[in-house]
């Protein structure tokens, strides 16, 4: 399988991925509760815009609107039996859009979690698992897409199926955790051991991180552990821009350009060849890290210290402190659900 993203680091060294894609579709008109993967059909120019105006952004990574392309997330809006439109139409516009860059834009079909459990906690086997990512990666690759993009992952058995439902379907595959809940995932796994999420499948991840979470701080930070875990490997982060906080009914973010751009010298310093942001990460947040990108030269590797100082505090606690999150459960539960 051809794997775009090593040859593209390969010329560049480090590759800027793209920013949040629910929370500029809602600035867009999206409703709290509409599936945005409807709109590849029904609004498919706004979401040509939304990648669009990350590539002018400077992105070299665009995602699809596809992270709830699986049946069991489509089943929430009657939508299960347009799986493999859905996920084509949405690679199709991605695909439009980074074929007339005038540069290489890589074009990665967003992967999210089917909202399920495995057994023994849930009653979907393993095997169903790999069948429902298979029949959105088949969407995803005949509209274009060149890597499969599993991102969002809270269980390691559910990012194995996801990787395995690349490989059978043709595709090179990246996976990224969140890290979110006492500094793992929800359901356990330390950022360290994020390398071994896929081990003895036929073909390795070309890349593995982090995505999403609560803060730039704290992803930072798990960065830091996955990169002194396997300093030799091609690392993803893609944090949210800043903290996410109520302002009445409304999620705002707390992080400005600035702080996103410090946030991506932070993520290379660190060990990251692959940095983006995730929820709240507009376009000209963006940009601000397009320009950090091109213009840093790599320093010393930060510590927590280092990046407590300059990007804010630690939100999410690990198990062995005190204290709150900074996230409350309301805005955790809805973070989620706008996912």
């Amino acid at each position: 399988m051809t794997n775009p993203i090593d040859a593209l680091l390969a010329e560049k060294g480090v590759l800027l991925a793209d920013g949040a894609t629910g929370t500029n579709l809602f600035n867009m008109g999206l409703e709290s509760g509409e599936a945005p993967e409807l709109w590849n059909e029904t609004a498919p120019e706004k979401i040509a815009l939304l990648h669009q105006n990350f590539v002018d952004a400077g992105a070299d990574i665009i995602l699809t609107n596809s992270f709830g392309g699986t049946r069991q997330r489509l089943k929430l809006h009657n939508a299960q039996d347009r799986v493999h439109d859905l996920n084509k139409r949405a690679a199709e516009i991605a695909r439009g859009v980074a074929d007339k860059a005038g540069r290489k834009v890589i074009v990665g079909g967003s992967v999210g979690p089917t909202g399920e459990l495995l057994e023994p906690l849930g009653a979907m086997t393993y095997g169903d698992a790999v069948d429902a990512f298979a029949e959105q990666m088949r969407g995803l690759k005949e509209g274009g897409a060149e890597i499969a993009w599993i991102e969002t992952m809270s269980a390691p058995d559910e990012a194995k199926a996801a990787a395995e439902a690349a490989i059978k379907v043709g595709l090179p595959y990246t996976y990224t955790f969140s890290f979110d809940t006492a500094g793992r995932s929800m359901m356990g796994l330390a950022p360290k051991d994020v390398h071994g999420a896929a081990d003895g499948l036929a073909q390795k991840a070309v890349a593995v991180g982090a995505n999403c979470g609560v803060g730039a701080s704290d992803i930072l930070s798990s960065l830091l552990d996955m990169s002194a875990a396997r300093p030799d490997a091609t690392i993803i982060v893609k944090g949210n821009c800043g903290i996410p906080q109520f302002r009445g009914t409304e999620i705002h973010y707390s992080g400005t350009p600035e702080l996103m751009a410090d946030y991506v010298r932070l993520a290379v310093d660190a060990g990251a060849k692959i940095v983006g942001g995730c929820c709240g990460t507009s376009f000209g947040h963006l940009a601000a890290m397009r320009k950090a990108l091109d213009s840093h030269v790599k320093q010393e590797r930060p510590t927590v210290e280092t990046i407590v100082s300059r990007i804010g505090p630690l939100r999410n606690k690990t198990a062995d402190q005190s204290g709150s999150t900074g996230e409350s459960s309301e805005a955790r539960r809805e973070r989620r659900r706008r996912a």
